[in-house]
């Protein structure tokens, strides 16, 4: 199984960095979208497993528009639009003012409505229905929506997006190699069984390793940038956890077979659910130079 691991990384890593350091934030975001859309449709078999069937179609187009709010929203901080409303052609249709992530909450909760009252289902599916499609939007959508925010920041966009990466991409090593040599003490056994203590802790200063080693080449102190690195790392590291109790739920060792040796786009993509908004919130706040 691990060289499955290997040469599915090896196919991809080299994609994604490419994308991340070289692609302007537009082509970024048609890229995420399809990660989003894979990612929510592996959701759907989740809830499709225990019963509860989403209304994938609606809620798979109000993911990709939470994207392409996010992006128009990027594009306004990046340019300095500060000035006023600006109208943005939407879809090539009409002009609006940016919309927000909230808009495009309300937008998805009229359709819900609407969908319940007008479908034929059974109406013992309604709420089982607007639950997995509302997870389905604020637990996998929402938060890798915010790789476009990363990426559209004027300066250090790609490096912040591409560090996220990186500090889980390197956690996740140093944890099942580590793990597997030496992990005595179980860290979730009730969620993952494999996780250690052991393995948790080599994750956590594996990604400090990357703070250290990126404190070389930006401008940001290294007790930043491993402030980042390790409010990430955790943030991975829960939402891996968190991702395995919605396969335990729903009776799935994966949520998918689309990556040899890795699962789903869910199982390879969990931690970085947490970890890119944790990362985003964290420059805001923390790392910007308006902090």
């Amino acid at each position: 199984m691990t060289w499955k691991r290997v040469v599915t990384a090896a196919v991809l890593i080299p994609f994604v960095v490419a994308l991340v350091w070289k692609a302007p934030t537009a082509l970024l975001s048609v890229a995420l979208s399809l990660v989003v859309l894979l990612a929510m449709f592996e959701f759907f078999a989740l809830g499709d497993a225990i019963g509860h069937r989403a209304y994938r179609y609606w809620t798979a187009v109000c993911g990709i528009l939470l994207v392409y709010v996010q992006y128009l929203t990027a594009m306004d901080e990046q340019h300095s639009v500060g000035n006023g409303p600006v109208l943005h052609k939407i879809f090539g249709l009409f002009k609006l003012p940016t919309p927000t992530v909230a808009d495009v909450f309300f937008i998805f909760l009229i359709g819900i409505a609407i969908l319940t009252l007008a479908t034929r289902r059974p109406l013992v599916e309604a709420l089982p229905a607007a639950g997995i499609s509302s997870s389905a939007l604020l637990l996998v959508a929402l938060p890798l929506s915010f790789a476009v925010r990363l990426h559209g920041i004027a300066i250090d966009g790609p490096f912040l997006l591409f560090f996220s990466l990186v500090i889980i991409w390197v956690g996740d090593t140093a944890a099942y190699f580590v793990g597997r040599a030496m992990g005595r003490h179980r860290f979730a056994p009730h969620l993952s069984p494999k996780k250690t203590w052991e393995g948790a802790v080599a994750s956590f200063i594996g990604s400090l390793v990357v703070a250290l080693i990126a404190a070389h080449w930006v401008n940001g102190t290294l007790l930043r940038l491993a402030g980042m690195a390790a409010v990430g790392n955790v943030a991975g590291q829960m939402g891996d956890l968190l991702e395995s109790a919605y396969k335990r739920s729903a009776g799935m060792k994966d949520s998918g077979a689309l990556l040899p040796g890795h699962g789903g786009i869910l199982d390879r993509i969990d931690a970085l659910i947490l970890a890119i908004p944790v990362v985003w919130y964290y420059w805001l706040w923390i790392y910007s130079p308006r902090a």
